[in-house]
């Protein structure tokens, strides 16, 4: 899963090109960590990320490691899109931050299978997230 200086981003460009998922980023999200690799991903937990029961809601949780997903498949010359995403809720948060880190399970020619685990500011396991990734051809 080598990549070429070439064709990835760094974090920096990331930051700037991932700026445009105004989903993510006007509701916390921050891009921490990129690589070919792994991707990391933060929320700093907020009342607008409650739901009824003033627990968090899941689709928080569920954009988070998803925007963690993007960053790490995305930007290597070639995209990717969701094809089939699962999401495992484990416990329910504690603190004040999640973070997201995504990780190649097995990245293939025209697909990849990422981990990607959530975690709150104790260590705690929030979710697991598991997505499989369809790559695009380009040109």
């Amino acid at each position: 899963m080598e990549r070429t200086k070439q064709t990835d981003m760094d974090l920096e460009e990331a930051r700037t090109f991932f700026s445009a998922d105004r989903f993510a980023t006007e509701n916390g999200i921050v891009l921490e960590e990129r690589d070919g690799e792994h991707a990391v991903a933060s929320l700093v937990l907020e009342n607008r990320h409650r739901n009824a029961q003033g627990g968090v809601m899941g689709g928080a949780i569920f954009t988070l490691a998803d925007f963690a997903f993007a960053a790490l498949t995305n930007g290597h010359g070639r995209w990717t899109v969701a094809q089939q995403v699962s999401v495992n809720f484990l416990a329910a948060p504690r603190g004040g931050r999640l973070v997201a880190t995504a990780r190649y399970r097995k990245d293939g020619r025209s697909s990849c299978v990422v981990n990607v685990d959530i975690v709150d500011d104790a260590g705690r396991d929030v979710a697991q997230f598991v997505g499989t990734g369809f790559k695009l051809s380009c040109g």
